[in-house]
């Protein structure tokens, strides 16, 4: 399906894709004035690879690329040493200069490939902050932030609470470096507008309120939602239990693919809005198609599509798709980019535990009498691994495995 000439405005676009949660503007449209503005989005480098909630955030910043406007992305080199206590009810573990360092080139790696095509300038806030004396930053930062003010805040006030973890003068000095990071863009890019998921509202506001109050000028903010997986109740985020990760040494490219083949209708639809730059009339005809067939899940197919083109880029899209075509409808030849695993011995159940594919005997014993479990779609309940009770693909000695709806491996014997 080829995308239709997009004619909305940023504002419009915004609104559209439901990006916005909330902003200091008092109208959106003034985005839309001709003026070119310069943003600024950070990302946390805490991880050796970002996540399908950090893409959203990209995709708001492709959004005001896409309508002229100059992206600043800003890796937290310095920030990640320290940790956000924001949505944290205790202290995050502290990691090394290196492993930061680290994680910052290996996120410009996954960065350049979604933004490709768009110019952008990258910093990192390490490069002028780790030179910054104490007394400095004490003097001509911390004067202007409130301690009153900032225990109000409610993660800072839970973690104080009678049932609170407590906090460190570390963590509750973040709120400080973030604001310093915006003051220091505004002044070296003029850099005016900071973008950020909506549990950063408060440490935006760190900021502006910096800026209007040490420089006497305005700038702005906009958060956008949470991205929550509806199947899970949770955010798309590092730390959430099955987190889909944009390196496919972490997340292979048919299991992301497979991630949004399996999403459900209603949370598709606005997936394939905050993920793809789907127009609102190819959106609007290829919902309706959808409709008229559901099982042939054409929002999902084309989100899938989309998204793994974006992140993985279109030949392993393509190898994802047909992949999928086969597993899900027609004969299944082609296992080779499938997790593969090697099984040695006959109980079927250690194979399934020794190899992270099921967490515990039991839950592999309830899987399997449940008839949850799969070998070239067909159940398979045997806690014994019986070679001549399967059916073999291609008479090779390989099989498929399904376990549940979602996943599938390569198991050779």
């Amino acid at each position: 399906m080829k995308n239709k000439t997009n004619t909305m405005t940023l504002s419009e676009e915004l609104k559209w894709r439901e990006l916005v949660n909330q902003t200091t503007y008092k109208d959106l449209s003034i985005l839309d004035s001709g003026d070119k503005i310069t943003f600024y989005h950070g990302f946390d480098a805490s991880s050796d690879s970002q996540t399908i909630g950090n893409l959203a955030a990209m995709m708001v910043d492709l959004c005001f690329l896409r309508h002229g406007h100059k992206a600043i992305v800003l890796a937290g080199g310095a920030t990640s040493l320290v940790g956000d206590p924001g949505g944290k009810d205790k202290e995050r573990p502290m990691q090394t200069i290196d492993t930061i360092a680290y994680n910052v080139e290996c996120a410009k790696k996954q960065l350049n490939k979604i933004y490709k095509g768009h110019e952008y300038v990258m910093v990192n806030n390490i490069d002028w902050t780790k030179g910054v004396d104490v007394l400095d930053f004490l003097r001509d930062v911390g004067k202007y932030f409130n301690v009153g003010e900032m225990i109000k805040k409610e993660y800072i006030a839970n973690r104080l609470g009678k049932d609170g973890a407590g906090i460190s003068y570390t963590e509750f000095s973040y709120e400080l470096l973030q604001g310093f990071d915006f003051l220091h863009l505004f002044e070296k890019y003029n850099c005016t507008l900071q973008i950020g998921g909506a549990d950063q509202w408060t440490n935006c506001l760190a900021g502006v309120e910096l800026i209007r109050k040490k420089l006497g000028n305005e700038a702005h903010v906009i958060t956008l939602p949470l991205i929550i997986n509806k199947a899970t109740g949770k955010k798309f985020g590092k730390s959430e239990a099955g987190a889909v990760w944009l390196d496919p040494n972490k997340t292979n490219v048919f299991d992301f693919y497979n991630f949004w083949i399996n999403t459900d209708d209603e949370s598709c639809k606005d997936y394939v809005k905050i993920y793809t730059s789907i127009s609102p009339e190819e959106y609007d005809s290829l919902v309706a198609e959808s409709q008229v067939d559901g099982s042939k899940r054409l929002v999902q197919k084309y989100l899938a599509y989309e998204v793994t083109k974006l992140v993985h880029g279109e030949d392993e899209a393509n190898k994802a798709r047909e992949m999928a075509e086969q597993l899900f409808g027609g004969p299944k030849t082609n296992l080779d980019d499938l997790q593969t695993f090697k099984i040695e011995h006959a109980n079927f159940v250690d194979f399934l535990v020794e190899n992270n594919i099921l967490s515990s005997k039991r839950e592999a014993r309830e899987m399997l009498e449940s008839g949850a479990i799969y070998i070239n779609d067909e159940k398979y309940t045997n806690t014994e691994f019986d070679p001549g009770a399967i059916k073999l693909a291609e008479d090779k000695k390989e099989f498929l495995l399904r376990v549940g709806k979602k996943k599938y491996y390569r198991v050779v014997f």
